[in-house]
């Protein structure tokens, strides 16, 4: 299975990866005392979620795994893994009130930038997301980054959050029960092995993990993807972007 199969590419993931993206950037991040964070930010989430997906599929003990499960472990993963991505790649977002038209319908409708107003990417009125749910993913970020985790470190953590035995239906819970075992078991190594004066840091890694799983995937999306794609169904996007249907 290919990323993209075959000739027939859907427009979401030229929107998501091609140089469009960029090209519109300045529709949705206008907030000119900080235009330069803001536009990473709104390129941030999407380049993130693409590079998510190419970690995934490249992971051999997920490409074993039977169709059905590969699909639920994706469903059950995307956002968390997105947010661990975020912190990996340190990047930060900050949120308005401002409800302004998503990129897809700009793109639709031909939308003219509004002129004199200040637009955010992510769009708190709009999402209807919490000022406790967006702390909640700030706290996360700040926790990883003040850990100072390596690459090596964020890829044991991003398989102990694929392999995930909580999802109901998976057909080859003991295997995937086994790999999330194994993923503890090498961060666990590694951090004695690399960071043997301190004690305190695998605990301090399972702490994060644990502040990952309380952010919810909705959550996630209004912040970070319905800013680019609007009302479209995420879950065809995921699929899109992984298996090219």
């Amino acid at each position: 299975m290919s990323l993209i199969s075959g000739d027939k590419k859907h427009f979401i993931y030229h929107i998501l990866t091609g140089p469009e993206l960029y090209k519109l950037v300045p529709y949705l991040c206008q907030l000119k005392k900080k235009k330069k964070r803001k536009d990473v930010t709104c390129k941030a989430a999407s380049a993130v979620l693409v590079k998510t997906l190419r970690f995934v599929k490249n992971v051999p003990c997920f490409r074993e795994l039977p169709e059905d499960d590969q699909l639920m472990l994706i469903r059950s993963g995307w956002a968390p893994l997105l947010v661990l991505g975020l912190a990996q790649d340190r990047v930060d977002f900050e949120t308005t009130e401002t409800v302004e038209p998503s990129m897809l319908q700009r793109i639709l409708t031909g939308a003219p930038e509004r002129q004199g107003e200040a637009l955010g990417c992510q769009s708190r009125a709009a999402a209807g997301v919490s000022v406790l749910d967006i702390e909640a993913i700030k706290a996360f970020l700040k926790k990883c980054w003040s850990v100072d985790i390596s690459t090596k470190e964020y890829a044991y953590l991003k398989g102990a959050v694929l392999f995930n035995p909580d999802v109901d239906g998976l057909r080859c819970l003991h295997y995937i029960q086994s790999l999330r075992r194994e993923a503890h078991q090498a961060l666990n190594e590694h951090v004695r092995l690399i960071h043997r004066e301190d004690t305190t840091r695998f605990a301090k890694l399972l702490i994060a993990l644990s502040m990952l799983r309380a952010i919810s995937p909705p959550v996630v999306a209004q912040l970070f993807l319905r800013p680019v794609i609007g009302s479209v169904n995420i879950e065809e996007v995921l699929m899109e972007m992984f298996y090219g249907k």
